[in-house]
């Protein structure tokens, strides 16, 4: 009898076990997911943009003296990069903002003005009129500092926040807050406010955890992402997410995703997709495992590491390449 209720027991414990594996499985399989549609969307980084090598990169590399030779005549962070961008079938760009000594928010994205500019410092020591004389493509080089294609070409071309969002008045863009001063982020709460709820449902902004954190306290609705608010939202979702319970702290934000990552994901891609879409959460996907410095999906080569019918965001510093290849596809 006892040896007859060991049994009993034992292959009541594998049933158990055997549901919860079979709960599992069927509640994150991409396979049985709601078919998703759409295309991918496409996060164009500093528009179209002149790339460069990533060996050795550091955060004060200065990268507009490593370019590979141009294959086009845009600057990163300039209205014709943004424009060029969504013609080529951008969803979204992002672009860098820093703060002026007359309180605008220049569109620009180092930390000091010396790598690509004719200029020392940083922009909290100039005002948005005196940056506007500066020539945006004067340090750009492909070949050793022996010749500077873009030196003379960009005079008045770094545009403040303000004529980016009146230029394009539609379109959505991911800002980028590059300090880590709390104050930037209310001061661009305060600039924020002023738009329609119905703008304000395509912009997002990203940055360090203190200027994010301010910022969402004055504007609680933006879709905003840092360090923080990602760690809030994966943390918790990698340790319960089997359930589909998405966390709360998912809701109304943004994820970069390093594609590294995303496999270990409970639902990867498709159940995740669709389990931050109601939430009103967007996904990116971005290149390697999260520790190099703005790597995108940039070649169609690139593209064939995605997930068959990946239909979630793609972070691309190449949108001339990438868009191109979709809007293809769509024809």
């Amino acid at each position: 009898m006892k040896f007859l209720k060991k049994v009993f027991k034992r292959r009541t414990t594998w049933l158990i076990f055997g549901v919860i594996i079979a709960f599992i499985y069927f509640n994150n399989s991409s396979l049985l997911a709601q078919k998703r549609e759409s295309q991918p969307f496409l996060l164009a980084h500093r528009g179209v943009a002149q790339t460069f090598t990533m060996k050795d990169i550091q955060n004060d590399t200065c990268t507009a003296e490593r370019i590979y030779k141009p294959e086009h005549n845009f600057l990163e962070n300039t209205i014709p990069s943004m424009k060029a961008a969504f013609e080529n079938g951008a969803d979204m760009v992002e672009l860098d903002v820093h703060i002026t000594k007359d309180n605008q928010f220049a569109v620009f994205h180092d930390w000091t003005i010396d790598c690509r500019t004719n200029g020392r410092g940083v922009t909290r020591d100039y005002t948005m009129t005196e940056l506007k004389k500066l020539d945006v493509g004067y340090g750009y080089t492909a070949d050793g500092g022996k010749t500077y294609p873009f030196r003379g070409k960009g005079v008045n071309l770094m545009p403040s926040l303000n004529e980016v969002m009146e230029h394009f008045p539609h379109q959505a863009f991911l800002i980028h807050v590059k300090s880590n001063d709390p104050e930037e982020g209310r001061q661009l709460a305060q600039y924020l406010s002023h738009f329609s709820k119905k703008r304000l449902e395509n912009i997002t902004v990203y940055g360090g955890d203190e200027p994010i954190d301010s910022l969402k306290k004055e504007m609680p609705n933006l879709k905003v992402m840092s360090k923080a608010t990602m760690k809030a939202c994966l943390i918790p979702y990698i340790a319960t997410g089997w359930t589909g319970n998405v966390p709360n702290a998912c809701e109304n934000t943004e994820l970069h995703i390093p594609e590294k990552i995303a496999p270990i994901l409970w639902g990867w891609p498709n159940r995740f997709l669709n389990r931050m879409d109601n939430v009103n959460t967007r996904t990116i996907i971005v290149g390697g495992n999260g520790s190099e410095f703005s790597t995108g999906f940039d070649s169609i080569q690139d593209l064939k590491r995605l997930p068959n019918d990946y239909s979630g965001g793609i972070w691309t510093n190449r949108i001339d390449k990438i868009g191109n290849y979709y809007q293809k596809n769509e024809e």
